[in-house]
């Protein structure tokens, strides 16, 4: 996992990079670190039922135990990780069904609501989130999954946003949470995980171009890899 640590934020050691902040809120230190433990478990670099400690967790962020400490109790109160006496967290597991009926809702909101910005946005609001569509491809490019997730996450967060409807962000922020992309791993291996990023960029184009049947197919085809390549290969 790369380390991103604010040395601004109390919590950090000098020099460290700075935790993400995601889709567009403002976010105490503590949410920033669990923001970033949560980037990790869905792109898989945390696994299912291996136990993690927050003082071992830390040291790789570069950051104090403390903050750790809560951003875990945080993700176990979400049930993302079990607390294991004296021990550390556990992280949960997530079965195909709950992938499926994760995925599944998120395209019932997503989709939809994503294809009538294309009439509705305001092309400077859209032009905005071009920067982190640019990160999410130079991550896939590097190979750095922890990058990659955290800036789809904040460029889908950012799209949906524009919706005007705060609730909706913080239920598909919650699925997205529980989701495990255990597949990014052998995606980014072969190669393949690039083309994927770019549809970030193919997606703004077309809410710029306002054709919402465009902005539709692309989103239709960028969430079916959530339970198509990206969720499979758990191994």
């Amino acid at each position: 996992m790369t380390g991103r640590a604010s040395a601004a934020s109390g919590g950090a050691r000098p020099g460290t990079p700075e935790l993400p902040v995601l889709g567009g809120r403002r976010s105490s230190y503590r949410e920033r670190v669990a923001d970033a433990l949560r980037a990790a478990l869905i792109a898989g670099e945390l696994r299912p039922g291996q136990v993690y400690s927050a003082p071992t967790l830390a040291a790789r962020f570069g950051v104090s135990a403390t903050p750790v400490r809560e951003a875990l109790l945080d993700l176990a109160k979400e049930g993302l990780v079990d607390s294991v006496p004296n021990k550390g967290f556990r992280v949960t597991d997530v079965s195909d069904r709950q992938l499926d009926e994760y995925t599944h809702v998120r395209a019932l909101i997503e989709i939809p609501t994503v294809a009538a910005l294309a009439t509705s946005a305001d092309p400077a609001s859209l032009q905005a989130l071009r920067p982190a569509a640019r990160e999410i491809v130079a991550a896939a490019a590097a190979g750095d999954l922890v990058a990659y997730v955290e800036a789809d996450t904040r460029f889908h967060l950012g799209l949906l946003a524009l919706a005007g409807n705060a609730h909706l962000v913080e239920v598909v922020r919650d699925l997205r949470g529980r989701a495990r992309l255990y597949g990014l791993t052998a995606l980014s291996a072969s190669g393949r995980l690039p083309a994927s990023a770019e549809e970030h960029l193919e997606l703004l184009d077309a809410l710029e171009a306002r054709d919402e049947r465009a902005v539709r197919e692309v989103m239709t085809r960028h969430l079916g890899h959530v339970r198509g390549m990206w969720a499979s290969a758990q191994s």
